[in-house]
């Protein structure tokens, strides 16, 4: 909960906006203003005073105890000019509430972590438990002394600034799920990558099950703090003591059904698991359906009193699954690039892209992101490239103009990629649309999108294609009309559209749409002439209903009830 306090009546102005657009996120604090803070910071995970800065400063000194516990605090001015992380820039989220707020109120955040200012990726932002010198490793990144990564297993981390193989360093990032004491200069961090197994008999006690996952990690130098999900059957999903087994870990509890876990193949298949539930294994099965190593075998609770066990436990390690995101850049202005496109950029550890795309974005990109860039005409080779990056385990982000799924990269790296990724598609403004708003409103009905390359499409094709939009009246964008290798193309097919729509019919011509050499002109079918057209022009072609008004393209919807009102009203 966000604990919203203020004092005056502008400060109450702001802070009921924020109230009305989070309901669900926030309440009000009224009453003496010390008073409501001390209550906020006790109660919330978050507080957002409207207060002047020291002010603020002033009421929350007393109140302070450790970073890894206080709640986040923002501070916005009277004047909701600015919205301040002041505590718990990491820890408490007060960055991201800062840009949060910002947001919704039209306030410039301030954010001064050091990190944040810089735009490096903070090493107790990721999401990941974090142990050992946080502080004197974040300090050596920012100071770009050698910081050393060593990664015992593969997890899709952000971008980190950290030196290559063999650099001799006196700090480290360890990534492991090793029980492992950090330590002088480590950091470690712990990924969620164990799946536990576990199968209890009917009744078996909370203790007794937690006990065995417990000691079989422990005995195995596995950390608890790397256990994502324990893992049982699905008629133990109401279990109690596996349910709060799963609750004291504060991990999910995953269940599967008896006939999935039976055509999991297992070293230590059982006869007495088959006959209570149905499958031959529990505990190994539920462990390793996701896939993975077998790290612990399966292995029986201890009871002190002698009587037979009541729990079963099995540990893996599951493949980490590495990430890919295809970003669309939009048609070239950076004020048309999407904010979830700009959070992909910041999260990839790894950027693919042509290198006239990369150029655009270069300066958004974390410190630490590593560049594959590459030439005109090697699409197929960066989708390749993408998707094996990202089968090794990393954040990766591959680029294309417009909207990366339209004569973009999101085709070649889907038809690559299988399911041993995450896949994740960050749509972009496409040039179609970028050309259609500077027209006017050329696709305000049905219309249809045709490349006119030819390098990979059969001409035969593509004509079909142009006749039959010709013959179903659809407005038409032609993408890559004319290249100086491919100067007949448009001709013949502005061509078949001429032997279905008038000579007057509009025609938009954009070139360089968004950027800062856009140009721009409405002519007709009979006078575009294609020698004014290159690769980095977007021709749409109207259909009959297409009207130039005041200089713009526009096709009307057709609603019915412009044919139907009065005449007096037209």
């Amino acid at each position: 909960m966000i604990g919203l306090i203020s004092a005056t009546a502008a400060g109450a102005a702001a802070r009921d906006r924020v109230a009305a657009a989070w309901p669900d996120r926030t309440r009000v604090y009224d009453g003496p203003v010390g008073e409501a803070v001390r209550t906020a910071f006790a109660e919330c995970a978050q507080l957002v005073c409207f207060l002047a800065t020291g002010a603020t400063v002033r009421l929350l000194a007393p109140l302070l105890g450790d970073k890894t516990s206080d709640p986040g605090v923002v501070c916005v001015d009277e004047a909701g000019r600015y919205a301040v992380a002041l505590v718990g820039g990491h820890g408490g989220g007060a960055n991201a509430l800062a840009r949060e707020v910002g947001d919704l109120l039209g306030a410039e955040p301030v954010v001064t972590t050091a990190t944040d200012a810089v735009g490096m990726t903070g090493l107790d932002t990721l999401g990941l438990p974090v142990e050992g010198d946080v502080a004197g490793v974040s300090r050596a990144l920012l100071d770009g002394e050698p910081v050393a990564l060593a990664a015992e297993v593969a997890w899709p981390l952000p971008p980190l600034p950290v030196a290559g193989p063999g650099t001799t360093a006196a700090h480290t990032v360890r990534v492991t799920d090793r029980a492992v004491a950090p330590g002088a200069g480590e950091v470690v961090l712990r990924p969620p990558t164990l799946v536990v197994g576990v199968g209890a008999s009917r009744g078996a006690p909370a203790e007794e099950v937690l006990g065995l996952v417990e000691d079989a990690l422990r005995e195995a130098g596995l950390s608890a703090r790397s256990v994502a999900a324990l893992a049982t059957v699905d008629a133990k999903a109401d279990e109690p003591g596996v349910v709060a087994a799963a609750e004291h870990l504060g991990v999910p509890l995953v269940t599967y059904a008896a006939q999935e876990l039976a055509a999991v193949e297992v070293p230590h298949p059982s006869d007495a698991p088959l006959a209570a539930v149905g499958s031959p294994s529990v505990a190994e099965a539920a462990a390793l359906a996701g896939g993975g190593e077998l790290l612990v075998p399966k292995r029986k609770s201890r009871r002190a009193d002698g009587r037979p066990a009541m729990a079963t436990c099995a540990v893996v390690r599951r493949p980490a699954r590495g990430r890919l995101a295809v970003v669309g850049l939009g048609p070239g202005a950076r004020d048309l690039l999407t904010p979830r496109a700009r959070a992909e950029l910041r999260r990839a550890s790894v950027l693919v892209g042509l290198d006239q795309y990369v150029d655009q974005i270069r300066d958004l990109l974390r410190p630490g992101t590593r560049v594959l860039e590459s030439g005109l005409g090697a699409e197929e080779e960066r989708a390749r490239t993408a998707v094996a990056e990202a089968r090794r385990g990393h954040a990766v982000a591959l680029i294309g103009s417009g909207d990366a799924g339209v004569y973009a990269m999101a085709s070649p790296a889907l038809a690559e990629a299988s399911d041993d990724i995450d896949v994740v598609g960050v749509p972009g403004v496409t040039a179609a649309l970028a050309a259609g708003a500077i027209l006017g409103a050329p696709l305000g009905h049905d219309h249809v999108s045709i490349s006119l390359s030819d390098l990979h499409t059969p001409w035969e094709v593509i004509e079909r294609r142009v006749r039959a939009a010709a013959e179903a009246d659809l407005v038409v964008t032609f993408y890559n009309p004319r290249s100086r290798g491919r100067d007949w193309q448009l001709p013949k097919a502005l061509a078949i559209l001429a032997g279905h729509r008038a000579p007057t019919t509009p025609v938009g011509v954009v070139r360089n749409a968004s950027r800062p050499d856009e140009s721009s002109r409405v002519t007709t079918l009979a006078d575009l002439d294609p020698a004014t057209v290159d690769m980095m022009t977007v021709v749409t072609v109207g259909n009959t209903a297409t009207r130039e008004i005041a200089g713009r393209m526009v096709t009307p919807r057709g609603y019915r009830w412009q044919d139907t009102r009065p005449k007096e009203a037209e």
